[in-house]
């Protein structure tokens, strides 16, 4: 294996480690339901939810937690955080629908992302909150408003092109929202459509885990809310969107290990980590290393609700260089924010079967197929990389590889060169053997289900909900699950 094996851990959390002991119980759910199998942990939802309002407290603000339901399908998951104080973003006419069937009531739910006219008249005839992008959408839906005959709706404006005073913070361009410069036509517009809206305040949403990057774009819209107060309008919120982050690996030391040895590998320094040489972003040339590392930081001590605490105590540069929370709370602004892939950590796995495991040359990395498709579990796509845990079935007798460490490559089922689950080198405690499980952990974050299809005609993933009930584990479909479901009710 060139060097020993290079794992990266999962971290998992309490619900998590009882759950993936409980190998019994995983095994007759994936006999009975078949691979893959997503289970999630509603009441995990909750718990995070919890954290991220604590950090209000802290800093004595208001607002709301609205959960991007975009970030997963669950039906359940949704009927957890319905029974909470929680909001909902969605960004599509069926997500809009989900949420006002789940429980949530319009004054909960905000609309985001790009938006069809059936989109938008539903969230303009129910009464929800709109993150309007830029000028033609807000024609739009004041067209809508006003042919129908409907009440005015409250709107949010979604800036972007933000610009730090001082030190330069490198901003990446957005395809979504107004630049920051245009804000004067798009308040002419707001102004002009009075009746038809009631601007309730602005918005942010970044594609970045940069903090300095979000605190310049927070503090710009704080000056966009004094510019909107000096024309007569009274915003009174903030929408700072998501991106939190999440901690995937428990030892920073393995993913620090990784990614060094994996830049040796791309310059040759040792045997390659990944399929035909892949360097995820790196090349080589002529012995110089180019590129850049297009992988998520897997291993981030603050994710989550730290990070938001973070972000709030950064200084506002051009503000007197007081903490944006301390702004946010001396003009009693509300606190808006979106958090997908942070309020589901730890909400999910995907759980999958190996079908077959072999060696296509002695000494050679196993390859090991799983019954899954690359995109069923899409830890990869968006550059997470994370060992699973292998549960071994318990009614195959003993093992007789003697359990050393082995170096594999986990294929999927479809019959394509590329339907490959990780490109990289896994590294596992022994050899896997067919009939066992393969459990990718946290999953619930846009890799379960996001990027799932029935290509070749092979099916998604059956997705259970499951809820610990004193030292047992029991589960439902995950449409059949409410937050009234009692511990112990038969199903």
């Amino acid at each position: 294996m060139g060097g020993g094996p290079l794992y990266l851990e999962p971290r998992l959390g309490p619900r998590l480690r009882s759950l993936l002991e409980s190998a019994d119980f995983l095994h007759m759910l994936t006999d009975a339901l078949g691979s893959p199998l997503n289970l999630v942990v509603p009441d995990q939802l909750a718990e995070n939810l919890a954290r991220f309002r604590s950090v209000y407290r802290e800093h004595h603000l208001s607002g709301q937690v609205f959960y991007a339901h975009k970030a997963n399908r669950s039906s359940a998951l949704l009927r957890r955080l319905a029974a909470t104080d929680a909001g909902v973003d969605v960004a599509s006419l069926g997500e809009l629908q989900h949420a006002l069937g789940a429980g949530f009531t319009p004054d909960r739910i905000t609309a985001t992302g790009p938006k069809n006219p059936e989109f938008l008249w539903l969230a303009a005839r129910t009464g929800v909150t709109v993150s309007v992008d830029g000028g033609s959408e807000l024609d739009q839906l004041a067209a809508l408003v006003r042919a129908h005959r409907l009440s005015p709706v409250r709107i949010l404006l979604r800036l972007s092109g933000f610009e730090a005073s001082g030190v330069k913070v490198l901003s990446r361009p957005s395809r979504f929202g107004t630049p920051v410069r245009e804000l004067d036509l798009l308040l002419k517009a707001v102004e002009r459509h009075a009746g038809a809206v009631d601007l309730t305040g602005v918005a942010y949403h970044l594609d970045t885990t940069g903090v300095a990057e979000k605190a310049t774009a927070l503090e710009g819209c704080l000056e966009a809310l004094e510019v909107c107060r000096s024309r007569g309008l009274r915003p009174r919120a903030v929408d700072i969107g998501g991106g939190f982050g999440v901690n995937y690996l428990a030892d920073g030391e393995q993913w620090e290990r990784y990614t060094t040895e994996l830049t040796s590998a791309v310059l040759g320094r040792r045997p390659p980590l990944a399929w035909g040489g892949h360097g995820y972003g790196l090349r080589n040339e002529a012995g110089t290393l180019r590129g850049a590392l297009g992988l998520y930081p897997a291993h981030r001590p603050v994710a989550g609700a730290r990070y938001l605490d973070e972000l709030l105590m950064q200084p506002a540069a051009s503000l007197g260089g007081r903490p944006l929370a301390a702004l946010l709370l001396e003009h009693l602004y509300d606190l808006y924010t979106e958090p997908g892939r942070a309020l589901l950590d730890q909400c999910g796995i995907t759980v999958a079967k190996v079908l077959e495991v072999r060696s296509p040359d002695t000494g050679a990395e196993l390859l090991v197929r799983l019954a899954l498709k690359a995109n069923d579990v899409a830890l990869e796509e968006h550059g997470v990389l994370m060992d699973p845990v292998v549960i071994p079935r318990s009614d195959t007798g003993p093992r007789t590889d003697g359990g050393e460490p082995v170096g594999v490559y986990l294929f999927g089922s479809l019959c394509l060169e590329t339907d490959m689950i990780t490109r990289r080198t896994v590294f596992l405690p022994r050899r896997p053997a067919p009939g066992d499980l393969m459990v990718f952990a946290n999953t619930a974050g846009y890799a379960m289900d996001f990027h799932a299809t029935r290509a070749q005609l092979q099916p998604v993933a059956h997705k259970a909900a499951v809820w610990q009930d004193g030292d047992a584990w029991r589960w439902c479909p995950d449409d059949q699950y409410w937050p009234i479901t009692l511990p112990g009710e038969p199903h």
